[in-house]
């Protein structure tokens, strides 16, 4: 059995998350446990539900602030309330691309809290539940759903690009065609709006 928190109380932590810092990253949760649970929904051995509610938590770390110390923020919150494995989903859910430097931004964790993060990365092995999550956490823009292409890009518009940028779009993409592959169908088709979303009115 997982250890996650129902859905009454994964709504009620997002909730009290809000009230802390209100944001747009809210919304963008909401809409990828909306995502996690039409993806796994066709995967016979997932869980829907279970999906949902980690796409509800990935995120929040932010309850106290932003940057990108919200995936260690979110997993020491998560494991003091005895979540173990919707902690996990705070850690992994940035990184398709298995290292600390493959991110949007920069880090505003100490030298020790960065060496925490890395060796917990080297000791997890990812499951179907961290990949969904990493995936669908780049298919939300703040309106909505879009294509992959158009998130990378305004991505690195507000957070610049390093030398591991193009290696995280390949294991963002790598992740769409696995998924593609279990559940015999265009991930895009599932997803409501992502045309107007993307492409704007036609």
């Amino acid at each position: 059995m997982r250890q996650i928190p129902n859905l009454q109380q994964a709504k009620a932590l997002l909730d009290e998350a809000q009230a802390l810092n209100p944001g747009i990253w809210v919304n963008h949760s909401i809409y990828v446990a909306k995502a996690a649970r039409l993806i796994s929904a066709r995967c016979p051995s997932m869980d829907e539900t279970v999906a949902y509610i980690l796409g509800l938590l990935h995120d929040i770390g932010r309850r106290t602030g932003s940057g990108m110390r919200h995936v260690l923020d979110g997993y020491l919150f998560l494991m003091e309330q005895g979540f173990e494995d919707a902690a996990r989903i705070c850690m992994t859910h940035t990184f398709s691309y298995k290292d600390i430097q493959a991110i949007y931004g920069e880090w505003n964790c100490s030298a020790e809290e960065l060496r925490m993060i890395k060796n917990y990365l080297n000791e997890v092995h990812y499951d179907d539940y961290d990949l969904l999550i990493q995936l669908c956490d780049s298919l939300v823009l703040p309106s909505g759903y879009s294509i992959l292409e158009k998130r990378f890009v305004e991505t690195v518009l507000k957070s610049g690009t390093n030398h591991l940028t193009v290696s995280k779009w390949k294991s963002v993409i790598a992740l769409k065609d696995y998924f593609e592959n279990k559940i015999g169908c265009s991930i895009y088709g599932l997803l409501p709006n992502i045309v107007e979303n993307t492409f704007g009115e036609l």
